[in-house]
């Protein structure tokens, strides 16, 4: 049996591709009014982007010890290489490497300093690499090197959950007070911060789409879309960047999950750019 990768919900990915791969994934929480849900798990609340007062927390140390175990007796003695949100954004890391020290080095904890789809795609990079034939540590680095040349992009078009959230860095103090501000967020070093101000939102989109283009510098690339409750914007801005990229080996457009989605809000869009990534098998619709 090949190296058998996990990762969690931020991840987005969609059970078709994570089926594909084999990767299991253990879920973050929200929690309204008392009532604690499991992303990608339980049912939530359509409107959850939406309503004050909701807490997001990482999985815990149980929860994803339960999933090492039942993936370290599927990978046969290969073990598992586990790819999380970053660090500085989730304890769910931390949980993780509290949870492999039972498994007396069998299991491999990545940081993938990201968020979102981005977490995803260093996950399917170390599925690949498993799928050759790669040992846990050959894994392990295609999910590091994957991790460290993505690019990540986001446009909020509300300023309203990033300022409850508190997990923009202190960057965002530049955002100030104007009703009109557009951010572009990027991922640095971990941690979400401000990339650019426009005053409308297409601006900000099109200057996302430009950031795009420029990371991706020719290359051949990975295309990723996400969303949060803007599904028509997001198709759109993945029609932009395939005319615009020069090479783009698979796209993928998902909607956000609900507990990044409570962070930045109803309308926001984002893109991740990869490198090193094969063709993605299990895309819907292909």
């Amino acid at each position: 049996m090949p190296v058998v990768v996990v990762t969690d919900s931020s991840s987005c990915l969609p059970p078709s591709v994570a089926g594909r791969y084999g990767i299991r994934r253990v879920p973050l929480h929200l929690t309204v009014d008392g009532v604690d849900y499991s992303d990608g798990v339980d049912e939530v609340p359509d409107d959850i982007v939406r309503v004050p007062g909701v807490s997001t927390s990482g999985a815990n140390p149980h929860e994803i010890g339960e999933v090492f175990e039942e993936a370290v007796a599927a990978s046969d003695g290969a073990g598992v290489v586990a790819v999380h949100i970053s660090r500085r954004l989730s304890g769910t890391w931390s949980a993780a490497r509290i949870a492999a020290e039972k498994f007396a080095g069998q299991v491999r904890v990545v940081d993938s300093r990201s968020v979102g789809l981005a977490v995803g795609f260093a996950a399917i990079a170390a599925a690949q690499a498993a799928e050759t034939g790669a040992d846990r540590d050959r894994v392990y680095e295609a999910a590091i090197r994957q991790a460290a040349t993505l690019d990540s992009l986001y446009c909020v078009s509300t300023l309203d959950n990033l300022r409850a959230s508190g997990r923009i860095s202190a960057a965002g103090k530049m955002l100030g007070s104007a009703l009109s501000i557009k951010p572009i967020l990027h991922m640095v070093d971990g941690t979400m911060t401000l990339r650019e101000r426009h005053r409308t939102f297409s601006k900000a989109i099109a200057k996302m789409q430009e950031g795009a283009v420029e990371s991706a510098g020719g290359r051949a690339v990975t295309l990723g879309v996400q969303h949060c409750e803007a599904p028509e914007l997001a198709r759109e801005v993945a029609d932009d960047l395939l005319e615009k990229l020069k090479t783009v080996t698979s796209s993928l457009i998902v909607e956000i999950s609900p507990v990044l989605g409570c962070h930045v809000g109803p309308g926001a869009v984002g893109v991740v750019i990869g490198t090193h990534l094969d063709p993605i098998e299990g895309i819907p619709g292909d």
